[in-house]
């Protein structure tokens, strides 16, 4: 297979799992806590990662020292025990369509923390595209007169979750060509898990309660194929594509998941839901292109 059709066929896949996760995470909800299906998805996704990520500490000659650990460890902390659990949370208090849009919008947050973290410009375009997407996000949250099924927690919730995954991507950027995104990916979300296990114990709250004969198929879906599959072929994405081409899938995935919530969760798709989707798209979309434009710049 041809490398553009390989990267055609990452993005498509990538898409498809992210956009079938608040589905799954929404019918997930009912049997589990937040906390609770936050550690088991990543410490899956984060084992069937890991034969990956050893083959690429093989390969690329990795040497991982105590401060990469450390890095690493803050990665997970932000971008699962924070973003992730906040993000369940808001899964589990507004409607799985609501939450998929707002997640979504995460690249904006992004080129403002890259601005800051990693001194990456921020343009006249970049201030456009963070005006679109606010609009798009008040349009989806709708707070003068909500939809139903969502709540102002779960919307919140959902906003933490997408600042904080947004500033998990930028700090990844740090280490990135050291470690590779497999390393990255699958150490952080197994220390993440670990760390989530030890909450769950201090808390009290069940571990592994829940997980039955009726479970066992949704806890694979959502840590093997969304998790798991999800970001590999994300990660095989970005190698092959580059990451402006990656994250088309960014744009495929609130399409997927609104037409699936109102297929199997019967939510309704409100013309504010689709107002607020094609905002962020257009904004998602100057945001690729002028970060094409940037690379072409760099060579």
């Amino acid at each position: 297979m041809k490398r553009n059709n390989k990267s055609i066929l990452f993005i498509i896949i990538t898409a498809v799992c992210f956009g079938t996760m608040e589905i799954a995470l929404k019918i997930g909800g009912s049997d589990f806590t937040a906390l609770q299906i936050t550690f088991i998805r990543f410490f899956i996704g984060g084992l069937f990662l890991f034969p990956f990520a050893i083959h690429s500490i093989i390969k690329k000659n990795i040497r991982l020292t105590k401060g990469d650990y450390i890095y690493i460890t803050i990665l997970g902390i932000i971008g699962i025990c924070i973003s992730m659990t906040f993000f369940q949370l808001g899964v589990m208090n507004c409607n799985a369509n609501t939450a998929a849009v707002i997640i979504s919008s995460n690249p904006v947050f992004t080129m403002i923390f890259a601005h800051y973290i990693i001194k990456e410009p921020f343009t006249v375009r970049k201030a456009v595209v963070l005006v679109i997407s606010v609009i798009g996000l008040i349009f989806v949250a709708n707070p003068t007169n909500m939809a139903e099924g969502n709540t102002v927690k779960g919307i919140i919730y959902a906003g933490i979750a997408a600042v904080t995954f947004a500033l998990y991507t930028t700090l990844g950027k740090l280490r990135i060509e050291k470690l590779g995104g497999m390393v990255q990916n699958s150490f952080s979300f197994i220390i993440a898990s670990v760390i989530e296990l030890i909450i769950l114990v201090i808390k009290g709250e069940p571990v592994i309660a829940g997980i039955n004969l009726n479970t066992i198929p949704l806890i694979l879906y959502v840590g093997i194929v969304v998790t798991g599959i999800g970001y590999f072929a994300y990660l095989k994405a970005i190698e092959l594509a580059g990451p402006s081409n990656a994250s088309i899938a960014f744009f495929i995935k609130p399409v997927i998941a609104v037409t699936l919530a109102a297929l199997i969760l019967k939510e309704s798709v409100t013309v504010n839901i689709v107002i607020g989707v094609i905002l962020i798209l257009i904004g998602s979309i100057i945001n690729m292109k002028s970060g094409r434009k940037e690379a072409e710049q760099d060579v």
